[in-house]
C-alpha cells in the first residue's frame, strides 16, 4: 500500500497544498499548530472516513470557505486507485472512488493505514472503549463484512436500548424484547468471533515485537474478556449464550434502559509476563506493550490483506525514548513501510539524520534537501 499523492482544497488552515510522497519516510518538521497533523489527518480521513481527532466534517472545512475538499491518490497491490472528498457546510459530504460516488460503508478497506498518536499511549491504561476502538479499526480495514456486520449490531443495540427506556417508561411491553433477542444475539456471536480470532493473532505478533523491543526479557499476552464470561470458559454456541444472557438479564436492562451484554461491553486484557499492565505494569512497560500492538497491527493487516499498510506516526517521536524510537524506525526500514511522521525537531532522528524533509510553516509545505 502506498499513498502517492494528496490535494487539499479549505482543508483546516490549508487553502490549497499538494504533495508527492516518497515510497518510504516522509517526515514532516515544524513547530506545534502549524498543520502537520492536519496532513496525516486527511490521509487518515480517506482511510477510514472520519477524523482521528472526533471532529465533525464542518470543523475540517477551512474557517473563511462555504466547502472543501481532500484528493489522494494511492497504489494497492501495485494497482493506482483514487479518492475524493467534497465537504459542504450546508450539504452532507461526499465520497468518489475512482470515479463512483460511494457510501462510507464501501470505503471501508478500501485504502488501509495505521495510526499511532500520543493518546494511543493511553490505550492500555485507558476505558476498555479504546480497546474495543483499537480492535475493531483494524478487523474492519482487513475485513469489510466485518464493518457491515458492526454496523447491523449497532443499529440493533440502538433499537434496542430505546425499546428498553420504553418499557421502563411504560410506552411498551416487556414481550417485545423476544423480537429483538435474537437477531442481537446472532450479530453479537458473528462478531465476537471475529475478535476471538483476531486477538488471537495479535497475541502472536504483539509478542513477537515486545520479546524484539525488550531483548527476549518480556512476554506480552493479549487476551479477550466477554462480559458475562470473565471465568474464560468459551460457550459452545455463542449465539445460544447470548440469547440466554439477554433473556436473563432483562429485568435488570430494563431498569437501566441499557443492553448489558454483548460486544459493546467486552475488553482486552493486556499482560506482561503473567502481570496485567493496566493495574501493576510500569510507564515503560506500557509505552513498549503500545508499541509492540501497534507493529503488529501492521503485521495483521498485511497478513490479512497482502500488504502493509500506510504507517502514520503524529508526534509521538518525542513520547518515545530514545532506543523504542530507534526500534521502530529500525522496523520501518527493515520492512520497506511508507510511513509519514510529524516530529517537532530534526533531533529525533540524530542516530540517521535526514537527507530530506517536509518543513511546515503556518499553513504552507516545502520540501528540503540538505546537502
Amino acid at each position: 500500500m502506498r499513498v502517492n499523492s494528496l490535494k487539499l482544497v479549505n482543508y483546516r488552515n490549508y487553502q490549497e497544498l499538494e504533495l508527492a510522497f516518497q515510497p518510504a519516510l516522509n517526515i514532516f518538521i515544524g513547530c506545534n499548530a502549524q498543520g502537520k497533523t492536519n496532513i496525516l489527518e486527511a490521509v487518515y480521513y480517506a482511510a477510514c472516513g472520519s477524523s482521528f481527532r472526533g471532529n465533525s466534517d464542518g470543523e475540517l472545512i477551512k474557517w473563511n470557505a462555504d466547502g472543501g475538499s481532500i484528493s489522494l491518490g494511492f497504489s494497492r497491490l501495485e494497482v493506482a486507485n483514487q479518492l475524493d472528498f467534497a465537504f459542504r457546510r450546508d450539504k452532507r459530504r461526499t465520497i468518489v472512488y475512482n470515479g463512483q460516488k460511494i457510501p462510507l460503508r464501501e470505503l471501508i478497506g478500501a485504502f488501509n493505514v495505521v495510526l499511532f498518536a500520543p493518546d494511543d499511549l493511553l490505550l492500555i491504561k485507558g476505558a476498555p472503549a479504546g480497546r474495543r476502538k483499537f480492535l475493531d479499526m483494524e478487523i474492519s480495514q482487513a475485513s469489510p463484512a466485518y464493518y457491515r456486520e458492526l454496523i447491523t449490531y449497532n443499529r440493533l443495540l440502538q433499537q434496542r436500548n430505546s425499546l428498553l427506556k420504553e418499557i421502563r417508561e411504560g410506552k411498551s411491553k416487556a414481550g417485545m424484547l423476544e423480537f429483538w433477542n435474537p437477531q442481537l444475539a446472532a450479530s453479537a456471536a458473528k462478531i465476537t468471533a471475529k475478535r476471538l480470532e483476531a486477538v488471537q493473532k495479535f497475541n502472536m505478533l504483539a509478542n513477537l515485537m515486545q520479546r524484539r523491543i525488550s531483548g527476549n526479557e518480556e512476554n506480552l499476552s493479549l487476551s479477550y474478556q466477554i462480559k458475562g464470561m470473565e471465568n474464560g470458559q468459551l460457550a459452545e454456541n455463542m449465539e445460544i449464550w447470548y440469547n440466554e444472557m439477554l433473556h436473563g438479564l432483562n429485568n435488570e436492562e430494563i431498569y437501566r434502559g441499557v443492553t448489558c451484554v454483548g460486544p459493546h461491553r467486552d475488553d482486552i486484557i493486556v499482560s506482561v509476563n503473567g502481570i496485567n499492565l493496566k493495574s501493576f505494569g510500569s510507564q515503560g512497560q506500557q509505552r513498549t506493550a503500545v508499541l509492540s500492538m501497534k507493529l503488529s497491527e501492521l503485521e495483521f493487516i498485511r497478513s490479512e490483506t497482502g500488504e502493509y499498510p500506510v504507517l502514520l506516526l503524529d508526534d509521538v517521536m518525542s513520547e518515545l525514548d530514545a532506543g523504542r524510537r530507534q526500534q521502530l524506525l529500525n522496523f520501518i526500514e527493515r520492512e520497506g513501510i511508507q510511513t509519514l511522521i510529524t516530529a517537532t525537531d530534526e533531533a529525533y532522528f540524530q542516530q540517521a539524520p535526514l537527507k530530506t524533509y517536509f518543513q511546515v510553516e503556518a499553513g504552507q509545505v516545502k520540501v528540503v534537501n540538505k546537502v
